[in-house]
């Protein structure tokens, strides 16, 4: 067949270890022989974050302002280990999370359901998409070692002076402090992406903090929520025929467990993290889920929600085989491609990435798998693949369907 046309470039963002690996396969045995790629590149590996003192990161990002899509390999978020083993000059931020605060958008995730690949939870019929909030809290936060006796206090100074004080803590022996922070502008976005996002998708949209207990910063997510709901979405959602409604945390995973899935969970950002690997493991595997970043202003980034693999990477260094499960990675490139052709009025594009996520499915379908699923599934006697093999199997579905 005749390459598929590009117009405009995918800002490409690469990453680390094992994802970095299959990242090449997936481009080489799936995009190429297929499409006339046409990406504008950006290294993310920590080793090129380092060299550029993490502007690279910040590059990236604009250039997803510019052309509007990006799709992005998984990335390692350093720790102190990490600052030794890679000979770093800083402990540098996460890049997903510099990233989302450039774009002001919220993630959504999504499982991948395939046959014979069963939700933990039985009751669970349909993915369950967590959008998860992409500013601030624990991920932006200021923290304080205290060595002793004394008083913590919380204190806002205003640009004419005047200054607020709230005392957090009495210490009477050694702790710690945490200070974190949100802006309603960005809250708004989250929201306005919430609702925009469930009435694209038709389903109902929950919302879940913990304003009881936090009467200022959650009752703050919870009153903006609903305000633009009832000024802005209320009659669109009722045309739709689609729901929109607020709980406790507590209350919506109690919910969230004896539901049937099917709709879309907003959470706050530390929530979002944690709900979305729940969801995930739950669905089947974290290896299994859609990530896209959307933001208010119409620019789009799309990810794996894992990690990048580390354990697997060391067996491939020392030149084992690995089997590592490689669909979410291949649904990044597809969800950028399909948005990309959307954009562009080409419908060779988006055809291409339904036809590449069929085949994904297909393969598995057939029995074909990495370990990860063959360790759960329900059809018998799978076929477990190593990670070239399993995405050569996908280039064969792929082709059938071309054929």
């Amino acid at each position: 067949m005749e390459k598929i046309k590009m117009t405009t470039p995918l800002v490409e963002m690469d990453g680390d270890e094992m994802t970095r690996i299959l990242w090449k396969m997936i481009k080489d045995e799936l995009l190429a022989p297929f499409i006339d790629l046409k990406t504008e590149y950006y290294d993310l590996g920590l080793t090129h974050r380092n060299e550029t003192d993490d502007q690279v990161t910040i590059d990236s990002a604009n250039a997803t302002k510019k052309y509007g899509v990006a799709v992005k390999c998984a990335t390692i978020t350093p720790n102190a280990a990490r600052m030794e083993e890679y000979h770093l000059k800083e402990m540098w931020k996460s890049p997903n999370g510099t990233i989302r605060a450039i774009l002001d958008g919220t993630v959504f995730r999504t499982p991948i359901q395939v046959k014979g690949i069963e939700p933990c939870v039985k009751n669970w019929k349909s993915p369950i998409t967590i959008a998860r909030h992409a500013y601030g809290d624990v991920y932006k936060n200021v923290e304080m070692k205290i060595p002793g006796a004394g008083k913590a206090e919380l204190v806002f100074t205003a640009q004419d002076g005047t200054q607020i004080k709230e005392t957090i803590f009495d210490f009477q022996s050694p702790g710690m402090i945490q200070g974190q922070h949100n802006v309603e502008a960005s809250i708004e976005s989250f929201a306005r992406s919430c609702f925009t996002y469930a009435l694209d998708q038709k389903q109902e949209l929950w919302f879940a903090t913990k304003d009881t207990i936090s009467k200022k910063y959650d009752h703050t997510f919870k009153d903006i929520f609903q305000e633009i709901f009832d000024k802005e979405y209320k009659e669109k959602f009722d045309a739709a025929g689609i729901t929109y409604f607020y709980t406790l945390i507590d209350d919506a995973v109690a919910r969230v467990m004896k539901s049937k899935g099917g709709f879309i969970w907003a959470c706050k950002n530390y929530d979002g993290d944690v709900m979305s690997d729940m969801i995930s493991s739950a669905f089947g595997s974290l290896a299994m889920m859609t990530s896209v970043l959307v933001s208010p202003e119409g620019y789009y980034e799309y990810e794996a929600a894992h990690g990048t693999v580390q354990r697997h990477y060391y067996k491939h260094l020392n030149g084992e085989e690995t089997s590592t499960n490689s669909v979410a990675t291949i649904f990044a490139w597809t969800g950028a491609l399909r948005k990309r052709g959307e954009l562009d009025g080409i419908k060779e594009l988006t055809a291409f990435a339904d036809h590449l996520e069929k085949a994904c499915v297909a393969t598995i379908e057939s029995g074909k798998m990495t370990k990860d699923l063959a360790l759960i599934t329900e059809i018998a006697q799978p076929t477990t693949l190593s990670s070239e093999e399993f995405i050569k199997e996908i280039r064969r579905e792929l082709e059938k369907i071309y054929a």
